[in-house]
């Protein structure tokens, strides 16, 4: 672990230079190597470095997001340039590394030792507390971890299934289409989706998340297709969400976006607008499903 946290330590000192004079992101390379050649007398865990390093720079502007919605009151360019880079490196760990190869614990707690070695006197509580502000909202993955390495491996057509339902929501006002949509805190646009309870339909299931997520009455018209997913729970350990996903119809009003963990904004858009906005993979064509099968309606 010793050899594990210096290599953290000599990544950061690249960001920290890259940072600090603007150097391009396909040169930051070469700042490694240089650190890598005067601090580590050990040179194999570059791969790792070098790894966590352009994990890091490719995911840059969807981190600095993070932590501008974790730390409000700190927008990103008054934090100090070791401050930012190490939240930008925890906050990679946490999100985007392998659960098995860096706990989410791990992550937080590299980040706050960095901040120890390298920070200013509040930067360890500074990071502590962003980091875990963002590690609670993403449902504190291994806090349950040794009860889970107890448990058999479940096989997939075994695991516990958990209903969704959510809608691509249209609605006209003089001649134009609009959609709306919500963002989570990771910088994402997506579509509203509630667990649906037992006695209901997955129809009703979507008409509820919609009314109660952002204040639309809705009316079903078309299923648009379904998407699973493994998902890692405290309680239940891994669980397929099965979601099913319904083209809707609302009225163009005000949308209220409900106070619940995860999301920040909800907003109507524009067709001509909307194939240009940060989607999740698995909902961008569920998106574009449904403004074909608009499109070709108003063309018949």
């Amino acid at each position: 672990m010793a050899n594990r946290h210096l290599s953290r330590s000599i990544v950061l000192q690249a960001l920290f230079e890259w940072d600090l004079n603007a150097v391009d992101k396909k040169d930051v390379i070469d700042i490694l190597d240089r650190n890598i050649e005067e601090f580590a007398q050990n040179k194999t865990d570059r791969p790792f470095m070098e790894k966590l390093l352009t994990g890091i720079l490719s995911k840059q502007p969807e981190l600095d997001l993070v932590i501008s919605k974790a730390a409000p009151e700190w927008p990103i360019d008054r934090i100090s340039p070791v401050d930012r880079n190490i939240l930008r490196l925890g906050l990679y760990e946490l999100l985007f590394s392998e659960r098995s190869e860096v706990p989410a614990k791990v992550a937080i707690n590299e980040a706050i030792e960095l901040a120890k070695q390298f920070g200013g006197d509040n930067s360890s509580r500074f990071v502590n507390g962003v980091l875990g502000a963002v590690y609670k909202e993403i449902g504190e993955p291994g806090k349950e971890e040794q009860s889970k390495r107890r448990k058999k491996e479940v096989p997939f057509d075994q695991m516990p299934i958990e209903r969704l339902s959510g809608a691509v929501v249209y609605a006209e006002e003089n001649g134009e289409m609009y959609f709306a949509l919500v963002h989570d805190i990771f910088g994402h646009w997506t579509l509203s989706k509630s667990k649906v309870a037992d006695a209901e339909t997955v129809e009703q299931g979507a008409m509820r998340a919609l009314k109660e997520e952002i204040g639309l009455p809705v009316e079903i018209e078309a299923e648009l297709g379904n998407n699973e997913y493994i998902a890692t729970q405290p309680e239940k350990g891994k669980v397929r969400k099965q979601v099913h996903y319904f083209l809707a119809k609302a009225p163009y009003q005000e949308l209220v976006l409900a106070k619940k963990g995860g999301l920040d904004d909800a907003r109507w858009f524009r067709v001509a607008d909307i194939l240009a906005l940060n989607f999740y993979e698995d909902i961008l064509p569920i998106v574009t499903k449904a403004i074909t099968m608009l499109v070709g309606r108003r063309s018949k």
